[in-house]
Protein backbone atom coordinates (compact mmCIF):
# COMPACT_ATOMS: atom_id res chain seq x y z
CA UNK A 1 0.00 0.00 0.00
CA UNK A 2 1.12 3.56 -0.72
CA UNK A 3 -0.12 6.67 1.04
CA UNK A 4 -0.69 9.89 -0.87
CA UNK A 5 -1.94 13.38 -0.15
CA UNK A 6 -4.72 15.19 -2.00
CA UNK A 7 -3.78 18.74 -3.01
CA UNK A 8 -7.06 20.67 -3.03
CA UNK A 9 -6.31 23.28 -5.68
CA UNK A 10 -9.75 24.88 -5.30
CA UNK A 11 -9.18 25.80 -1.65
CA UNK A 12 -5.54 26.95 -1.81
CA UNK A 13 -3.55 29.15 -4.18
CA UNK A 14 -0.85 27.79 -6.51
CA UNK A 15 2.09 28.78 -4.29
CA UNK A 16 0.47 27.16 -1.25
CA UNK A 17 -0.26 23.99 -3.26
CA UNK A 18 3.41 23.69 -4.20
CA UNK A 19 4.43 24.30 -0.58
CA UNK A 20 1.98 21.63 0.62
CA UNK A 21 3.54 19.13 -1.78
CA UNK A 22 6.99 19.89 -0.37
CA UNK A 23 5.64 19.44 3.17
CA UNK A 24 3.92 16.21 2.15
CA UNK A 25 7.23 14.78 0.97
CA UNK A 26 8.89 15.79 4.24
CA UNK A 27 6.02 14.19 6.21
CA UNK A 28 6.59 10.84 4.49
CA UNK A 29 3.83 10.66 1.89
CA UNK A 30 4.52 8.45 -1.13
CA UNK A 31 2.69 10.63 -3.66
CA UNK A 32 0.55 13.73 -4.11
CA UNK A 33 -2.34 14.17 -6.51
CA UNK A 34 -3.77 17.52 -7.56
CA UNK A 35 -7.21 18.31 -8.91
CA UNK A 36 -7.36 19.68 -12.47
CA UNK A 37 -10.18 22.26 -12.44
CA UNK A 38 -11.11 25.47 -14.18
CA UNK A 39 -13.69 26.43 -11.53
CA UNK A 40 -13.70 25.71 -7.79
CA UNK A 41 -16.62 23.80 -6.24
CA UNK A 42 -18.23 26.16 -3.71
CA UNK A 43 -18.24 29.81 -2.69
CA UNK A 44 -15.71 29.31 0.11
CA UNK A 45 -13.18 28.14 -2.49
CA UNK A 46 -11.32 31.04 -4.08
CA UNK A 47 -8.70 29.31 -6.21
CA UNK A 48 -8.23 27.05 -9.21
CA UNK A 49 -4.65 27.08 -10.44
CA UNK A 50 -3.50 25.32 -13.60
CA UNK A 51 -2.65 21.78 -12.58
CA UNK A 52 0.26 21.12 -14.93
CA UNK A 53 2.04 24.36 -14.00
CA UNK A 54 1.77 23.46 -10.32
CA UNK A 55 3.03 19.93 -11.02
CA UNK A 56 6.06 21.33 -12.87
CA UNK A 57 6.89 23.54 -9.89
CA UNK A 58 6.39 20.60 -7.50
CA UNK A 59 8.69 18.45 -9.63
CA UNK A 60 11.39 21.10 -9.35
CA UNK A 61 11.06 21.43 -5.57
CA UNK A 62 10.83 17.75 -4.61
CA UNK A 63 13.00 14.75 -5.30
CA UNK A 64 11.20 11.49 -4.53
CA UNK A 65 7.47 11.92 -4.05
CA UNK A 66 5.17 10.69 -6.81
CA UNK A 67 2.93 13.16 -8.68
CA UNK A 68 -0.48 12.68 -10.27
CA UNK A 69 -3.46 14.53 -11.63
CA UNK A 70 -6.62 13.70 -9.76
CA UNK A 71 -8.05 13.85 -12.39
CA UNK A 72 -7.82 15.44 -15.86
CA UNK A 73 -10.67 15.33 -18.37
CA UNK A 74 -8.82 14.80 -21.69
CA UNK A 75 -11.53 16.17 -24.01
CA UNK A 76 -13.72 19.29 -24.41
CA UNK A 77 -11.63 21.80 -22.37
CA UNK A 78 -8.44 20.05 -23.53
CA UNK A 79 -7.73 18.08 -26.67
CA UNK A 80 -6.07 14.74 -25.83
CA UNK A 81 -3.02 15.74 -27.86
CA UNK A 82 -2.44 18.63 -25.44
CA UNK A 83 -2.90 16.29 -22.46
CA UNK A 84 -0.45 13.81 -24.00
CA UNK A 85 2.14 16.57 -24.41
CA UNK A 86 1.57 17.99 -20.91
CA UNK A 87 1.83 14.56 -19.30
CA UNK A 88 4.96 13.60 -21.22
CA UNK A 89 6.67 16.86 -20.28
CA UNK A 90 5.65 16.49 -16.62
CA UNK A 91 7.04 12.96 -16.60
CA UNK A 92 10.36 14.24 -17.95
CA UNK A 93 10.57 17.14 -15.49
CA UNK A 94 9.77 14.86 -12.55
CA UNK A 95 12.21 12.15 -13.50
CA UNK A 96 9.49 9.59 -14.15
CA UNK A 97 7.44 10.29 -11.01
CA UNK A 98 4.22 11.25 -12.77
CA UNK A 99 0.92 9.36 -13.11
CA UNK A 100 -1.75 10.72 -15.46
CA UNK A 101 -5.18 10.50 -13.84
CA UNK A 102 -7.98 10.75 -16.41
CA UNK A 103 -11.76 10.92 -16.10
CA UNK A 104 -14.93 11.85 -17.93
CA UNK A 105 -15.10 15.28 -16.31
CA UNK A 106 -17.63 17.62 -14.75
CA UNK A 107 -19.75 20.31 -16.37
CA UNK A 108 -18.26 22.68 -13.75
CA UNK A 109 -14.98 22.78 -15.68
CA UNK A 110 -15.76 21.72 -19.22
CA UNK A 111 -18.70 24.00 -20.13
CA UNK A 112 -16.42 27.06 -20.10
CA UNK A 113 -15.30 26.53 -23.72
CA UNK A 114 -18.89 26.57 -24.98
CA UNK A 115 -18.80 23.12 -26.57
CA UNK A 116 -21.80 21.73 -24.68
CA UNK A 117 -22.00 18.97 -22.09
CA UNK A 118 -22.63 15.49 -23.51
CA UNK A 119 -24.52 12.67 -21.80
CA UNK A 120 -22.43 10.30 -19.71
CA UNK A 121 -22.52 7.53 -22.33
CA UNK A 122 -21.08 9.94 -24.89
CA UNK A 123 -18.46 11.14 -22.43
CA UNK A 124 -17.37 7.56 -21.87
CA UNK A 125 -16.99 7.12 -25.65
CA UNK A 126 -14.94 10.32 -25.76
CA UNK A 127 -12.77 9.14 -22.87
CA UNK A 128 -12.01 5.91 -24.72
CA UNK A 129 -11.02 7.81 -27.85
CA UNK A 130 -8.92 10.27 -25.84
CA UNK A 131 -6.95 7.48 -24.17
CA UNK A 132 -6.36 5.85 -27.56
CA UNK A 133 -5.05 9.16 -28.96
CA UNK A 134 -2.76 9.74 -25.98
CA UNK A 135 -1.26 6.27 -26.24
CA UNK A 136 -0.91 6.65 -30.01
CA UNK A 137 1.10 9.85 -29.61
CA UNK A 138 3.21 8.28 -26.86
CA UNK A 139 4.19 5.48 -29.24
CA UNK A 140 6.37 7.87 -31.25
CA UNK A 141 6.19 9.02 -34.85
CA UNK A 142 3.47 10.87 -36.74
CA UNK A 143 -0.13 9.80 -36.27
CA UNK A 144 -3.66 10.66 -37.31
CA UNK A 145 -6.91 9.49 -35.73
CA UNK A 146 -10.45 9.69 -37.01
CA UNK A 147 -12.85 8.77 -34.22
CA UNK A 148 -16.57 9.16 -33.72
CA UNK A 149 -16.00 12.23 -31.52
CA UNK A 150 -12.30 13.15 -31.62
CA UNK A 151 -9.77 13.65 -34.39
CA UNK A 152 -6.00 13.97 -34.66
CA UNK A 153 -4.22 15.19 -37.76
CA UNK A 154 -0.61 14.33 -38.59
CA UNK A 155 0.76 14.89 -35.08
CA UNK A 156 3.95 13.79 -33.38
CA UNK A 157 5.30 14.06 -29.84
CA UNK A 158 8.91 15.23 -29.92
CA UNK A 159 9.74 14.97 -26.20
CA UNK A 160 8.86 11.61 -24.68
CA UNK A 161 10.09 10.27 -21.33
CA UNK A 162 12.14 7.11 -21.16
CA UNK A 163 9.36 5.48 -19.16
CA UNK A 164 5.83 6.52 -20.09
CA UNK A 165 3.45 7.61 -17.31
CA UNK A 166 0.85 5.19 -16.06
CA UNK A 167 -2.74 6.17 -16.80
CA UNK A 168 -5.17 5.92 -13.88
CA UNK A 169 -8.80 6.10 -15.00
CA UNK A 170 -11.41 7.52 -12.62
CA UNK A 171 -14.67 5.64 -12.11
CA UNK A 172 -17.89 6.52 -10.35
CA UNK A 173 -19.68 3.45 -11.70
CA UNK A 174 -18.94 0.05 -13.26
CA UNK A 175 -19.00 1.35 -16.87
CA UNK A 176 -16.08 3.71 -16.23
CA UNK A 177 -14.32 1.03 -14.16
CA UNK A 178 -14.46 -1.25 -17.19
CA UNK A 179 -12.80 1.47 -19.28
CA UNK A 180 -10.06 1.60 -16.64
CA UNK A 181 -9.59 -2.15 -16.89
CA UNK A 182 -9.54 -2.21 -20.68
CA UNK A 183 -7.50 0.91 -21.47
CA UNK A 184 -5.87 2.14 -18.26
CA UNK A 185 -3.00 1.09 -16.03
CA UNK A 186 -4.79 1.84 -12.75
CA UNK A 187 -8.20 2.65 -11.26
CA UNK A 188 -9.10 5.89 -9.44
CA UNK A 189 -12.19 6.27 -7.20
CA UNK A 190 -13.61 8.49 -4.47
CA UNK A 191 -15.90 5.96 -2.78
CA UNK A 192 -15.06 2.61 -1.09
CA UNK A 193 -17.14 0.57 -3.53
CA UNK A 194 -16.00 -3.00 -4.08
CA UNK A 195 -18.13 -3.31 -7.26
CA UNK A 196 -15.89 -0.74 -8.96
CA UNK A 197 -12.68 -2.63 -8.30
CA UNK A 198 -14.46 -5.87 -9.26
CA UNK A 199 -15.47 -4.39 -12.62
CA UNK A 200 -11.92 -3.12 -13.10
CA UNK A 201 -10.36 -6.52 -12.40
CA UNK A 202 -12.96 -8.40 -14.48
CA UNK A 203 -12.17 -6.13 -17.44
CA UNK A 204 -8.49 -6.99 -17.31
CA UNK A 205 -7.22 -4.36 -14.90
CA UNK A 206 -4.08 -5.60 -13.17
CA UNK A 207 -2.68 -2.34 -11.82
CA UNK A 208 -3.04 -0.39 -8.59
CA UNK A 209 -6.33 1.01 -7.33
CA UNK A 210 -6.29 4.64 -6.15
CA UNK A 211 -8.86 6.06 -3.75
CA UNK A 212 -9.37 9.45 -2.11
CA UNK A 213 -9.92 9.05 1.65
CA UNK A 214 -12.03 11.82 3.27
CA UNK A 215 -10.40 13.09 6.47
CA UNK A 216 -10.47 16.36 8.41
CA UNK A 217 -7.93 16.87 11.18
CA UNK A 218 -8.39 19.48 13.92
CA UNK A 219 -7.87 19.59 17.71
CA UNK A 220 -11.60 18.94 18.17
CA UNK A 221 -14.14 16.88 16.23
CA UNK A 222 -16.56 19.80 16.02
CA UNK A 223 -13.96 22.10 14.49
CA UNK A 224 -12.93 19.44 11.98
CA UNK A 225 -16.50 18.64 10.95
CA UNK A 226 -17.39 22.30 10.43
CA UNK A 227 -14.25 22.82 8.32
CA UNK A 228 -15.16 19.77 6.24
CA UNK A 229 -18.66 21.21 5.74
CA UNK A 230 -17.24 24.53 4.53
CA UNK A 231 -14.62 23.07 2.22
CA UNK A 232 -15.95 19.69 1.11
CA UNK A 233 -19.74 19.65 1.42
CA UNK A 234 -20.01 19.23 -2.36
CA UNK A 235 -18.50 15.77 -1.93
CA UNK A 236 -21.59 14.34 -0.20
CA UNK A 237 -23.83 15.11 -3.21
CA UNK A 238 -22.59 12.14 -5.26
CA UNK A 239 -21.36 12.05 -8.83
CA UNK A 240 -24.79 12.37 -10.45
CA UNK A 241 -24.82 15.89 -8.98
CA UNK A 242 -21.11 16.65 -9.06
CA UNK A 243 -20.82 15.93 -12.78
CA UNK A 244 -23.79 18.04 -13.82
CA UNK A 245 -23.82 21.46 -12.10
CA UNK A 246 -22.13 24.34 -13.96
CA UNK A 247 -20.85 26.80 -11.33
CA UNK A 248 -19.97 27.21 -7.63
CA UNK A 249 -23.22 29.12 -7.02
CA UNK A 250 -25.14 26.00 -8.09
CA UNK A 251 -23.19 23.81 -5.66
CA UNK A 252 -23.84 26.36 -2.91
CA UNK A 253 -27.56 26.02 -3.59
CA UNK A 254 -27.41 22.22 -3.79
CA UNK A 255 -25.58 21.92 -0.46
CA UNK A 256 -27.57 24.42 1.63
CA UNK A 257 -28.93 21.69 3.88
CA UNK A 258 -25.63 19.83 4.36
CA UNK A 259 -24.59 19.98 8.03
CA UNK A 260 -21.45 19.18 9.97
CA UNK A 261 -23.27 16.05 11.10
CA UNK A 262 -23.49 14.83 7.51
CA UNK A 263 -19.73 15.32 7.16
CA UNK A 264 -19.05 13.23 10.28
CA UNK A 265 -20.80 10.30 8.61
CA UNK A 266 -18.28 10.18 5.76
CA UNK A 267 -15.16 11.95 7.06
CA UNK A 268 -12.75 11.06 9.76
CA UNK A 269 -13.10 14.22 11.84
CA UNK A 270 -10.97 15.45 14.73
CA UNK A 271 -7.79 14.25 16.48
CA UNK A 272 -8.72 10.58 17.07
CA UNK A 273 -6.36 8.42 15.00
CA UNK A 274 -8.68 5.42 15.39
CA UNK A 275 -11.50 7.20 13.55
CA UNK A 276 -9.20 8.17 10.68
CA UNK A 277 -7.93 4.60 10.40
CA UNK A 278 -11.53 3.37 10.43
CA UNK A 279 -12.41 5.55 7.44
CA UNK A 280 -9.26 4.51 5.56
CA UNK A 281 -9.93 0.83 6.19
CA UNK A 282 -13.21 1.06 4.30
CA UNK A 283 -11.06 1.51 1.21
CA UNK A 284 -8.35 -1.03 2.00
CA UNK A 285 -10.98 -3.62 2.91
CA UNK A 286 -12.61 -3.04 -0.50
CA UNK A 287 -9.24 -3.68 -2.20
CA UNK A 288 -7.76 -0.23 -2.79
CA UNK A 289 -3.99 0.03 -2.31
CA UNK A 290 -3.16 3.66 -3.18
CA UNK A 291 -4.79 5.93 -0.62
CA UNK A 292 -4.81 9.68 -1.31
CA UNK A 293 -5.67 11.26 2.04
CA UNK A 294 -7.76 14.43 1.98
CA UNK A 295 -7.42 16.95 4.79
CA UNK A 296 -10.55 19.09 4.87
CA UNK A 297 -9.54 20.42 8.28
CA UNK A 298 -8.43 24.01 8.97
CA UNK A 299 -4.80 23.34 9.99
CA UNK A 300 -2.56 21.84 7.33
CA UNK A 301 0.60 21.94 9.43
CA UNK A 302 -1.25 20.16 12.22
CA UNK A 303 -2.43 17.49 9.79
CA UNK A 304 1.06 16.85 8.42
CA UNK A 305 2.40 16.49 11.96
CA UNK A 306 -0.51 14.18 12.88
CA UNK A 307 0.14 12.08 9.77
CA UNK A 308 3.87 11.69 10.38
CA UNK A 309 3.64 10.91 14.10
CA UNK A 310 0.36 9.03 14.49
CA UNK A 311 -1.60 8.20 11.37
CA UNK A 312 1.07 6.91 8.98
CA UNK A 313 2.46 4.33 11.44
CA UNK A 314 -1.05 2.98 12.07
CA UNK A 315 -1.96 2.79 8.40
CA UNK A 316 1.32 1.22 7.35
CA UNK A 317 1.11 -1.28 10.19
CA UNK A 318 -2.35 -2.28 9.01
CA UNK A 319 -1.04 -2.92 5.48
Amino acid sequence: MKLGFKLIAEAYGPLEIVDQAVRAEAAGFDFVEVSDHFHPWVGEHEHSGFAFSMLAAIAAKTSEIGLATGVTCPFIRYHPAVVAQAAATTAILSGGRFTLGLGSGERLNEHVVGAGWPAVTTRHEMLREAIEIIRLLWSGGYHSYDGKHLKLEDARMFDLPGVLPEIAVAAGGPAAARIAGELGDALFVTEPKDDLIAAYRESGGLGPAYAEVPLAWAPSEDEAAESARRLFRFGVTGWKVQAELPNPVNFDAATTLVTAGHMREQFGCGPDVARHVEVARQFTDAGYDRLALINAGPDMDGFFDFFAKELAPELRQAD
